[in-house]
């Protein structure tokens, strides 16, 4: 696990064997703690940003660079 800050400063943990792939670089799950116990959000590789949205369906997208990860339970009733 790598601590990086947010830019407000805090310290946040990033998991290098956690993750998902985006349509820029992978999503990288983030912990307020070394120990996993936690969850902060997700860490966009592409940007180094910790400005992402998550949305019902489990898409993230980087408010930053626009890096995407698709929704992780989609039907056609979806859209």
């Amino acid at each position: 696990m790598n601590a990086k800050s947010t830019e407000d400063g805090t310290e946040v943990y990033v998991s290098r064997s956690e993750g998902d792939r985006g349509s820029k670089g992978p999503f990288l799950a983030a912990y307020a703690s070394p120990e996993r116990t936690d969850r902060y959000g997700w860490f966009c590789t592409n940007c180094e940003s910790f400005d992402n949205a998550m949305d019902a369906m489990g898409r993230i997208q980087c408010n930053r660079c626009g890096n995407f990860r698709k929704a992780t339970e989609w039907d056609a009733a979806h859209e």
